[in-house]
């Protein structure tokens, strides 16, 4: 039982990565900023994780990585255009004490994705940004369920 729940970790840190380094092309991520956003400090470790020799990945990490998609997912719903995602991800809001959302995320910690997550709607209205969600989100759904919905 248990080399089938580390096989099925593996599997799962294969997928969140590769979604991830999926997602840190359309921001246009730097390699400090990918790092920063996945809560590394080894460049050694990023090299391999971004070369797919993966094995497990920690569970903060993972949940760094879900609440990641979650916000791809909204900015994928909200534009077509990865750039005009891209520029409105570095835009400064006033929500944010004239911080961008990616600046704000680049704080390094789990909870300032997190808050980024949970308030992107309320971001968006008030950057002026009308949005209008369809009914198919991840927003609600375990970090496996985003991975297997990419």
């Amino acid at each position: 039982m248990y080399s089938e729940d580390v096989e099925a970790r593996r599997g799962i840190a294969q997928l969140a990565l590769k979604g991830f380094f999926s997602l840190a092309n359309r921001w246009q991520l730097s390699r400090p900023e990918a790092m920063t956003l996945l809560g590394l400090t080894a460049t050694s470790t990023y090299a391999n994780w971004k070369n797919g020799k993966t094995g497990t990945i920690p569970r903060d990490t993972l949940e760094r990585i879900s609440y990641l998609f979650h916000i791809d997912d909204r900015l994928r719903q909200r534009w077509t255009s990865e750039q005009e995602a891209c520029t409105w991800l570095r835009r400064e809001q006033n929500q944010l004490g004239g911080h961008s959302p990616l600046s704000h995320m680049l704080a390094g910690n789990v909870i300032d994705i997190y808050r980024i997550q949970q308030n992107m709607s309320q971001l968006l209205r008030d950057s002026g940004q009308a949005i209008s969600l369809p009914t198919k989100s991840v927003s609600n759904q375990s970090p496996l369920r985003t991975i297997h919905s990419l």
